[in-house]
């Protein structure tokens, strides 16, 4: 199955607490990087799925598993140019 590359802008519990962390991995989120620019926060992801629909609807799900974290928004990528 392919990867695919998108982002997700959560609003919330502050993600860069330790717990928070933990909670998203334990979620299922062990494919995303947590970050934080200007005061939003967002999920890096790069998830394996069928499609591009199945992979962020089931990142949507898992984030939000964890109390207090609310998806807001969904930044999707344009595919990563292949390396030459």
């Amino acid at each position: 199955m392919p990867i695919h590359h998108f982002t997700l802008i959560v609003d919330g519990t502050d993600l860069q607490e330790n717990a928070v962390i933990d909670a998203l991995f334990e979620a299922g989120c062990d494919d995303a990087t947590v970050g934080r620019t200007d005061g939003i926060q967002y999920l890096d992801f790069d998830r394996e799925a069928a499609t591009r629909a199945e992979a962020i609807r089931s990142a949507v799900t898992d984030v939000e598993r964890v109390d207090g974290v609310h998806v807001v928004r969904i930044a999707t990528a344009e595919p990563r140019p292949a390396v030459t």
